[in-house]
């Protein structure tokens, strides 16, 4: 699957209003630096929060958009929630109405769902970019228990 290859992701509602907090955060109360912006795939700090909006205006129109269009958003997402120094961190709870722990759980069901451009020790990613389990009898979440 090529980096400007346009995939369509059907996101559920809790999903959709995830990703437009996470994009839309970085228009404040995140701190990006231009390392940070270039390193998600954004032109700068400056245009990061312009870029984001934009994005997010592609995912929301559920016309499929790139996948790296898509690796910026999780990309986005991952660190918006979670670093305190350039994302929202301690204030991500209070400016997207999502808990933390409701927040791990939304993204690692979009790490699952979204196009994959490498495989890890659980996935195993096709030349379509089709995602199976490495192990399908590896529980899905530690101390689940469920397994595909």
């Amino acid at each position: 699957m090529s980096a400007d290859e346009r995939v369509r992701v059907e996101l559920d509602t809790t999903e959709r209003r995830f990703l437009r907090a996470a994009l839309l955060d970085w228009g404040g109360p995140a701190k990006p630096t231009d390392e940070i912006a270039a390193a998600i795939g954004f032109s700068d700090a400056a245009r990061l929060s312009g870029e984001a909006s934009r994005l997010w205006d592609a995912i929301e129109a559920n016309e499929g958009t790139t996948v790296s269009n898509w690796r910026r958003a999780l990309l986005a997402a991952e660190i918006v929630i979670a670093s305190d120094v350039v994302g929202s961190g301690l204030d991500w709870t209070f400016t997207s109405g999502f808990s933390d722990e409701k927040s791990i759980a939304i993204l690692r069901g979009l790490q699952r769902k979204l196009p994959r451009w490498r495989a890890s020790v659980q996935f195993r990613v096709d030349d379509e970019g089709n995602v199976t389990l490495a192990d399908s009898g590896r529980p899905h979440a530690f101390g689940s228990g469920q397994t595909d």
